[in-house]
């Protein structure tokens, strides 16, 4: 018997050795197992951690998952890969490394510039890269990192202006004003999917407007409200009719206002009539819009009341509204103040104050029809007109994307139903730049008049990158703005493939496109699921014709022992590497995975992962007893059919163990899979089985085949562990003289 064997099992000697062992062996990339691109593909892309830090528990959990399919299905004999990548999180990483610049150096990005703050930036990303793949090594996951991919690397930039242009050039993209989510805090727009909220307490005001009541919890937003809207079929107003002049004294004096009847009005909210600002409300803006109404900026951009606000300009929001309050009460246009809890819009990363704004910017038109490039999505011919909107809808209803569990489908028609265009422009420097180009002296402009040369009066959307017009030579600028991150995470399936240069193979060989997309499955958390999923499904639709996966498996958030949320507010918080060096990465996948369904929310603590370090202790134990009577002998393999009854007994029930856990495993329940092969091993092959053949070796009973019996059925539950305990597992295996790596040995049933 092998010396390693008679000392405990040591995790922390083992788990690097083994790695690096599968890693300079190439048991990673696909046809490692055997299998060839005419086999049964698996393929699946790693969501890509932000390169914002270091890896939590909840990565821990998303890398133990898909490591778990990734095993199983190369296992069974499929031509496997599970694709790694980075993200650049552009205002997560913005933001971080402004913060560290003025705790360290009193200074802002401004004061560095753009050049010498994106070294800064650079620098820290890749710092942050690095520390991210060492602890994705150490979990175990078994990703293919020849070909690792950033999502702001060069392919993957060409793949964004590619992207954009093809969708500028079919008039999804567009730039416009609209109303946008403004961050003062981070003087950038962010999308829906990236506000926060947080519930405070306030006062709810009630004003006199004229002949009416309206209220608000935001009185320093009235000062260019001109508009009073009411339901058209709202009885108690019937008097006054739709377009209606009224004169009124208001904050700063007499004005005229105008009634507007429409029926997004809720007649059972407050008063049923209420007055609109345009510029600083989604709602009122979308009113505007529907009735042609002047839209008033009153608050600038970083949150400072504007001069239409007289006396209080200048101020911020929150100093001027109690004075604002004050002079309203003055003036008797005060009716009641009450208290009032709501919800308050926050920016995600920096926590600053949401402030609507009406501004120029880049978007993508979800609801404009544009003709289907391919019949590969049922219900869609190729040509049909059909809207970003539909795509996304049809892919889900028609079955050709399921998502696990599946009353998320609802929540992801909810959305989809709900959604407006996609503001993809961010006023931050760190990220994919805006391929668009204009003249240098006018910048700000899209519409320039009055020019001879008709290729640069107006923005240049181009692939290649332009110093000067390619038609008069004019000196260009790129348009400042940088793409919202989820642009082009949303193209992450098919851009790591090589989109766009690899679409078609060469000479008979399939590109990595054709062989691995739409990729098998798509693991992630389900509170991505619009930030990200919904945005793959967009981009694929429109750029592939096609879905970009096959299933959506959603897993929940991580949670402590009371099922508080992980944090290091709360004291509460696990760092995966320290769980992992005091307890091996084996004992810590196995207690993320076991009790923990798709799209439940998974409970953590340090002796639950404790707990598991037993486990492998057992599972070690167990197979030096079965080796040291093993060892000796060389006894030749397991004979079914001439054993003694009570082993074949044995062998058939540990077969219908084996085919429930393979269904398990195909019908992603791992989990259960999980839970039924820790309490086989523990308590039924370590306590009954073992035990029981320990007694017929001592008494000479049939001792060769018990012997046989235990090499057979520990050979079969090493591969059984293996996706969710690899290091030991493999390193059992090795020990017990296979020459093939348990990694790409056949799963025991096919």
């Amino acid at each position: 018997m092998d010396e390693k064997l008679l000392k405990p099992y040591d995790p922390g000697e083992t788990e690097g050795r083994i790695y690096r062992q599968w890693e300079e062996g190439g048991f990673f990339t696909p046809g490692s197992n055997g299998a060839t691109p005419t086999d049964e593909k698996f393929s699946m892309a790693l969501p890509p951690p932000n390169v914002t830090g270091e890896l939590h528990m909840g990565h821990a959990a998303m890398l133990t998952i898909e490591d778990i399919m990734t095993r199983f299905a190369r296992m069974r004999g499929k031509y496997t890969l599970w694709l790694p990548g980075t993200d650049h999180a552009a205002i997560a990483t913005q933001s971080k490394v402004e913060k560290e610049i003025r705790k360290k150096e009193k200074l802002n990005r401004h004061d560095l510039g753009r050049e010498e703050f994106l070294k800064r930036v650079n620098a820290f990303a890749q710092e942050s890269h690095n520390t991210i793949i060492n602890q994705t090594k150490k979990m175990g996951s078994s990703l293919d990192w020849t070909r690792e991919a950033f999502t702001l690397d060069e392919q993957r930039s060409l793949a964004v202006r590619t992207a954009f242009k093809q969708m500028y050039d079919a008039g999804l993209i567009y730039r416009g004003h609209r109303i946008v989510n403004w961050d003062p805090k981070g003087q950038t727009t962010i999308s829906d999917d990236e506000v926060v909220y947080e519930e405070e307490k306030a006062n709810f005001y009630y004003f006199k407007y004229g002949p009416f009541t309206i209220g608000t919890a935001r009185p320093e937003t009235k000062f260019g409200d001109k508009y009073v809207v009411m339901h058209p079929g709202d009885k108690r107003y019937a008097e006054y009719k739709h377009g209606q002049k009224i004169d009124l004294e208001w904050i700063n004096g007499p004005i005229t206002a105008t009634i507007i009847k429409d029926e997004s009005i809720d007649m059972e909210f407050g008063t049923g009539v209420m007055t609109i600002t345009p510029w600083h409300s989604n709602a009122d803006f979308a009113i505007a819009e529907r009735h042609n109404l002047d839209k008033e900026q009153i608050i600038d951009k970083y949150g400072k009341l504007l001069p239409i606000a007289g006396e209080f300009a200048g101020l911020k929001i929150t100093e001027a509204r109690p004075k604002l309050v004050e002079k309203l009460r003055k003036k008797g246009l005060l009716g009641k103040e009450e208290p009032y809890t709501h919800n308050i819009a926050r920016a995600e990363r920096t926590n600053g104050l949401i402030e609507p704004q009406i501004m120029q910017q880049w978007f993508v038109a979800v609801e404009k029809p544009f003709p289907f490039s391919t019949d590969k999505i049922k219900g869609i011919g190729k040509g049909q007109m059909i809207t970003l909107k539909e795509v996304m809808k049809k892919v889900v209803d028609g079955g050709q994307i399921n998502i696990i569990p599946d009353h998320f489908a609802k929540t992801y028609h909810h959305w989809i139903d709900n959604l407006h265009d996609w503001c993809i422009s961010r006023q931050i420097w760190y990220g994919h730049g805006v391929p668009v180009y204009y003249r240098k002296s006018e910048i700000q402009s899209s519409n320039v008049k009055g020019q001879d040369c008709k290729k640069c009066a107006g923005p240049i959307v181009s692939i290649e990158k332009l110093s000067t017009c390619p038609d008069c030579k004019q000196e260009l600028e790129q348009d400042p703005d940088t793409l919202d991150t989820w642009f082009s995470s949303g193209l992450w399936t098919f851009s790591t493939l090589g989109w766009p240069h690899s679409v078609k193979a060469s000479r008979g060989t399939p590109t990595d496109l054709e062989l691995f997309h739409p990729t098998t499955i798509l693991e992630t958390g389900y509170d991505i699921l619009f930030f990200w999923v919904a945005r793959m499904i967009l981009m694929s639709g429109f750029l592939l014709g096609d879905v970009p996966f096959r299933t959506v498996y959603l897993h929940g958030l991580v949670r402590d022992q009371k099922n508080r949320k992980l944090s290091k507010s709360l004291g509460n918080a696990i760092d995966p590497l320290e769980m992992i060096e005091q307890y091996g990465a084996d004992a810590s996948r196995m207690s993320l995975i076991i009790g923990t369904a798709p799209g439940n929310d998974s409970k953590i603590w340090p002796d639950k992962i404790k707990a598991y370090k037993h486990f492998a202790n057992k599972i070690w134990n167990a197979s030096r007893f079965v080796m040291e009577n093993d060892d000796d002998e060389r006894l030749g393999d397991f004979e079914y059919d001439s054993a003694p009854t009570e082993d074949r007994k044995t062998i058939d029930d540990f077969k219908e163990l084996a085919t429930g856990i393979t269904v398990d495993m195909e019908n992603h329940r791992f989990y259960l899979a999980g839970e039924k092969i820790y309490h086989y091993f523990w308590h039924t092959f370590a306590d009954i089985i073992i035990e029981n053949c320990k007694q017929r070796i001592k008494e000479g009973r049939d001792a060769p085949t018990a012997k046989t019996l235990l090499v057979h059925l520990l050979k079969q539950q090493l591969k059984l562990l293996h996706p969710f305990m690899p290091f030991i597992t493999e390193e059992i295996w090795g020990l017990m003289g296979e020459d093939r790596p348990l990694i790409i040995a056949p799963w025991p049933i096919k």
